[in-house]
């Protein structure tokens, strides 16, 4: 039987509190919404969750407050079978919140108060990466201090551990950065200011994705939304053809898609995987895969709520065929 891919995310984990309204407000206007949730959120916490929905074995590193949201994220985090042994409680801070509102085409706007998440410190990723034993790659995002991100990446670049970057919410990384990564996985805007070109064509997005290559990154692959994706590597960059479905919410479509793209492509079982130098192929083929994933996730409403498992992915690509 083949072994599972083991995956460590360090990211974020927030409570989401999602309004549905026909259309986002503009600045200082007032409208009535429709329906209110609150889920499970955070973009590490996402792509940890739906890393586990597709079949990996995961362990989660994060921080939350010692409050409700943070006792309901744990026991919602072991509920979905990850090992939640390596998320650390600060005293001193409230877990993290997002305030989201959905218009009626599924686009968002949110507002994030990280709380807990930038208590997150590099002890505590050691601490984990100590403990965990071999790992087929480490997932991160930039809900967290960079200064943790810029270590648990360089840790496992010389550990020959891939590592997969989404580098959201976008920002400036650290110097050097990108050289310690397998693949970047950036959305248009975030691709935009990682490399100051102007990504609002589908040709400006793939001289971004050779731009990442340039900065130092093994792979990038850049998602375009319902305009689907473009994958770089040093053998080639190749567009991936989106799938149509009616978007309801695409709050975790970018989450759902590199835990997705990180399942697909750093299995054990396929022969090959480990190491930065993939062939392009293959990278290719797990973007197809993690644009199918994505595309379920925006049929449905709130952000972990909407992450699909393996079989439903498997059922929705065999249907559009």
């Amino acid at each position: 039987m083949a072994r599972q891919v083991h995956l460590m995310v360090v990211g974020s984990a927030n409570t989401d509190m999602v309004v549905s309204a026909a259309r986002i407000p503009a600045p200082g206007e007032t409208i009535l919404g429709g329906e209110f949730v609150m889920v499970p959120g955070g973009k590490g916490a996402n792509q940890a969750v739906a890393a586990a929905r597709l079949g990996a074995r995961v362990t989660f590193v994060g921080c939350v407050g010692a409050d409700l949201f943070g006792n309901a994220t744990r026991d919602n985090l072991r509920k979905e079978g990850l090992d939640t042994a390596w998320v650390v409680e600060d005293p001193k801070a409230a877990s993290g919140v997002a305030l989201i509102a959905v218009d009626s085409s599924g686009q968002n706007a949110i507002v994030v108060a990280p709380g807990a998440n930038m208590a997150l410190r590099p002890e505590h990723v050691d601490r984990a990466m100590d403990a965990s034993g071999d790992l087929d790659g480490l997932v991160l995002q930039c809900e967290i201090p960079l200064d943790t991100v810029d270590h648990a990446v360089r840790r496992a670049h010389a550990a020959s551990i891939p590592v997969v970057l989404n580098p959201a919410p976008a920002c400036t990384l650290p110097q050097g950065l990108l050289s310690c990564v397998s693949c970047v996985t950036p959305n248009e805007s975030e691709a935009s200011v990682l490399t100051g070109l102007d990504t609002s064509t589908s040709d400006g997005a793939v001289e971004a994705a050779r731009a990442l290559l340039s900065m130092g990154a093994a792979s990038a692959v850049v998602t375009l939304g319902k305009d689907g994706a473009v994958v770089a590597t040093h053998s080639g960059v190749e567009r991936i053809a989106p799938y149509a479905v009616e978007a309801v919410d695409a709050t975790a479509a970018g989450d759902c898609f590199t835990a997705a793209l990180a399942c697909a492509w750093l299995n054990p079982s396929d022969a090959g995987v480990r190491g930065a130098g993939v062939e392009h192929e293959r990278l290719v083929r797990a973007a197809s895969y993690a644009s199918a994933a994505a595309a379920v996730s925006v049929t449905r409403l709130g952000a972990q709520p909407s992450l699909p498992t393996f079989n439903e992915v498997a059922a929705f690509i065999e249907q559009a065929r």
